[in-house]
């Protein structure tokens, strides 16, 4: 006899390439969060490049809370806070993945294993040329993307 797994309530999903330098943002924020006490009802994953295999993941959450780079008419370094209806209405091209999380939130919808709600913040890369390693720009930006995601999450980042 199998054990259905409890998934937690809330993900936090990191998106990116890491060889991409600043479009493995998402993968560098919640490698960051690991230091960070977080309740059992939190999970944090780093999706990577996953696309389509993430779908198991974020299925039947109450709440998925997404980082990742931004490739939109905006200033490098600026974090936009978009939901899961302003991905479905962006052109393809938002997404720097080939198939980003606009089609898997779509693949979710007709399977009928959406998340409840969903928040992405996304941020324009200043530096996607091959390296690893975040530019220096964006290392000072994970303080701050973190308290957003925190505060999304609505838990308090301290350990009583």
């Amino acid at each position: 006899m199998t054990q259905k797994m409890t998934k937690a309530p809330i993900l936090i999903l990191g998106i990116g390439n890491i060889l991409l330098r600043d479009e493995g943002i998402g993968v560098h924020v919640i490698n960051a969060m690991q230091q960070i006490c977080l309740p059992d009802t939190i999970e944090l994953l780093d999706g990577g490049t996953a696309g389509a295999d993430l779908l198991d993941s974020i299925s039947d959450r109450k709440k998925l809370i997404v980082i990742d780079a931004l490739d939109a008419n905006v200033q490098p370094g600026t974090i936009v806070s978009l939901t899961a209806s302003d991905m479905a209405n962006e052109p393809e091209s938002i997404s720097l993945h080939e198939f980003g999380l606009s089609q898997t939130l779509m693949m979710a919808k007709l399977l009928n294993c959406s998340p409840g709600d969903v928040s992405i913040f996304a941020v324009k890369p200043h530096d996607v040329s091959c390296g690893i390693g975040l530019s220096p720009q964006m290392e000072f930006l994970i303080p701050q993307i973190i308290k957003f995601l925190v505060d999304e999450a609505f838990f308090d980042n301290k350990c009583d």
